[in-house]
């Protein structure tokens, strides 16, 4: 059964020459240095996220040539008289500003060399992104798939726990898992076409072509090659705005392949929560004769918010598959390493293969936005009724099991051929030590958090998004000053935080506000008759600029003492609380645009029916940061009285607490003794005790309730 059909699930199909599958990050950063290092014309990238330090290569081998990246971009323009290099990133929102390179243009712009080009790409509608992750040298050798050229991305199929390999400043970064796909021949001039597109979309100039080069003069030799002379398909993901057509490539294809399964589905991908493959999925295992599912994702994904959000949409995924397999042809696992310990790897590949026969690798998500909002990039073959391009794809799937079992890729063929299962060769190769296990899941989704996740329009969305038609439904009109006056705040208001964020980056300011140094100065003026005044401005304009609010609250109580300590730490909170209050009640419902997407608002729009209580929950279980919380309440229905009770109320325990907990352990550090000890252990299990059950109480009164599954039921 033929499934590539262009037009319809893809873009075109054109000849791989060559095909290479390179698994994790250093395979691929090497791949891409050998290959940028032949090139002699020009270097095309489409990335999600770029960082212009990136270390290439990092087993201390010394060949002479540039290791990280902007080196190497500025290697090649000076030293090939041709060499054009054009990057374009996507322009992302603030909210994943505190994960990115500082200044991007300034790094790959500015200090680059005239002939690299640099680019933020904005063209794409509100809550979108540009996800595809392509990169072409001379036309002639492409990659594309889940991984960018940025930070915590190195990593090899060994994962190993505290690889100083893996440390770019901070120490090592979790274990990261993901694929790429490198291509050689008229595949990658049609990705370079697919390049140029999106460049002459974003800055009005077209990118000069140029013929192609010999695969041979690229292709690096220490790169095998797995298949040769494939037909490669290329589906693209593309919303609608300015004029362009929606493309929803990606999706067809997705549906059609899982459609055309006969023994089984074999995925990893990062997020699982589009209802148009799930239900794709559910239909096959609700077949008596239907293939086998095997999924791989992580154990959970990274932050908080997206734990809330997107964790729990992947439970109504994995439930709806659970109920339709009625012959326990599902798995959902995720790979676990022992030695790791709680430092799960993060699965951010994005495969699908079918049988033998079909194979497809790229920048798609298993979610919503994948499918419609977001731009997506992947490529696909299928054998054809070639026995080497089966035997490459199986290939493929089996050296990525036997990563996750800590087995030999043989192992995995041999298992699968003797019990004739695919998973029944995972269940009897799954062991106790490097394995792969069910994904933990939500046995009930807590209340609150359906709401949030209910209308995935707001997590999830399945297309682009119109704003004022969004916030108007979630958030009352209000009285606000001319638009003028907004506008000039709102420029001063930034650049305050820029020249702030210049002066933590540039000066010794973040020196001299570390827990330390913060200390020695309260208790330097802590006799001040105005200390306390001091102390309770420090902590209002402190806490409003994010400064972490627990630390603060024990510095100041380090350094007033338990009492006095107290009431400058309780009234610098109220005021920061208030403060922030203020702040989004002026700037209305822009904020909702600007923090967290609109997600948090939600929460605290359905909780505003519950008023003084709703607060009080949030000073209880904090599930956000503090200033977030207090400028999304004055940005939503929450009445400033219900606000100013409801964290009075909320924040004096915990205030308490910690002011209780922080004495005594100044008192054992200053008086070290068993029975400064024990009275130690006292304060904490009674606060403990006292805290579980204030927050079992609001749980119950929020109507919060929540039980965690131990494994999937096979």
């Amino acid at each position: 059964m033929k499934i590539l059909k262009p037009g319809q699930n893809c873009w075109c199909v054109e000849t791989a020459d060559r095909i290479a599958f390179l698994v994790d990050g250093a395979a691929y950063f090497r791949a891409f240095r050998a290959t940028a290092l032949r090139a002699k014309r020009s270097l095309l990238i489409l990335s999600w996220d770029i960082y212009s330090d990136l270390l290439l290569v990092r087993n201390g081998e010394d060949d002479g040539q540039p290791k990280t990246l902007r080196l190497l971009l500025n290697y090649l323009a000076e030293s090939e008289p041709e060499f054009l290099a054009y990057v374009l990133d996507w322009d992302f929102i603030a909210l994943y500003g505190m994960d990115r390179e500082w200044l991007p243009v300034y790094q790959l712009d500015w200090r680059t060399h005239r002939r690299v080009h640099f680019w933020l790409d904005d063209c794409h509608p509100i809550w979108a992104s540009h996800h595809q992750k392509v990169i072409v040298a001379d036309d002639t050798v492409a990659f594309c798939g889940g991984l960018d050229l940025t930070r915590g991305r190195w990593d090899t199929p060994e994962h190993k726990a505290d690889d100083l390999r893996r440390d770019e400043g901070n120490g090592p970064s979790a274990p990261y898992h993901d694929v790429q796909l490198m291509v050689a021949g008229p595949v990658a001039r049609s990705l370079s076409k697919l390049v140029r597109d999106r460049w002459q979309r974003a800055c009005r100039y077209t990118i000069p072509s140029h013929p192609p080069r010999s695969v041979a003069e690229l292709w690096p030799d220490d790169v095998s090659v797995d298949v040769e002379n494939v037909r490669v398909a290329i589906a693209r993901t593309e919303p609608a705005h300015q004029g362009c057509t929606e493309i929803r490539e990606v999706e067809r294809l997705y549906l059609d392949a899982i459609a055309a399964a006969q023994r089984s589905i074999y995925i990893e991908n990062q997020y699982l929560t589009s209802a148009v493959i799930c239900d794709a999925l559910a239909r096959r295992l609700k077949e008596p004769e239907g293939p086998e599912v095997v999924i791989v994702t992580g154990k959970s994904t990274c932050g908080w918010l997206s734990q809330v959000t997107m964790d729990v949409l992947r439970t109504k995924f994995a439930h709806k598959l659970q109920q339709r397999d009625h012959k326990k042809r599902l798995r959902l696992l995720y790979p676990e390493v022992p030695e790791l310990g709680d430092n799960n790897i993060i699965v951010h590949s994005k495969i699908m293969v079918v049988d033998d026969i079909f194979v497809r690798i790229g920048s798609s998500n298993l979610n919503n936005r994948s499918m419609g909002i977001d731009t997506e990039c992947d490529l696909a073959f299928e054998s054809e009724g070639r026995e080497d391009i089966c035997t490459a794809i199986a290939g493929f799937r089996n050296r990525l099991l036997a990563e996750h079992l800590g087995v030999e890729p043989q192992q995995i063929a041999q298992a699968t051929a003797n019990l004739g299962s695919l998973t029944r060769a995972i269940d009897a190769l799954s062991g106790s030590g490097r394995t792969l296990r069910p994904v933990p899941l939500l046995l009930e989704v807590p209340e609150v958090v359906e709401e949030l996740v209910s209308e995935t329009t707001l997590v999830d969305p399945e297309e682009p998004i119109d704003p004022d038609r969004l916030v108007e439904q979630f958030v009352y009109e209000e009285e606000r000053p001319p638009a003028r006056r907004r506008v000039i705040v709102w420029i001063i208001i930034l650049l305050f935080l820029a020249a702030l964020a210049a002066m933590w980056r540039w000066t010794p300011l973040s020196e001299y506000l570390d827990y330390e140094t913060l200390l020695l100065a309260l208790g330097a003026f802590a006799e001040l008759p105005a200390a306390p005044l001091l102390a309770i401005v420090g902590v209002t304009i402190l806490g409003l600029m994010m400064f972490p609010i627990t630390l603060l609250i024990i510095v100041t109580i380090m350094a007033f003492g338990p009492f006095t300590g107290f009431i400058c730490a309780f009234a610098g909170s109220l005021g920061c609380a208030l403060a922030g209050y203020g702040v989004g009640a002026y700037l209305g419902r822009n904020v909702v645009y600007r923090i967290g997407n609109g997600r948090l608002n939600r929460i605290s729009l359905r909780l505003a029916k519950q008023g003084m209580l709703a607060v009080i929950f949030f000073r209880v279980v904090p599930i956000a940061p503090y200033t977030i919380t207090n400028v999304v309440a004055g940005a939503s229905h929450i009445k400033l009285k219900d606000f100013f009770w409801g964290t009075v109320i909320g924040m004096w325990p915990g205030i308490a607490a910690i002011t209780l907990f922080t004495d005594r352990i100044h008192a054992m550090l200053v008086e070290p003794s068993w029975k400064s000890g024990i009275m130690l252990a006292l304060v904490f299990g009674g606060i403990a005790l006292i805290g579980y059950g204030l927050v079992t109480w609001l749980k119950r009164r929020v109507g919060i309730q929540s039980k965690t599954e131990k494994g999937l039921n096979r």
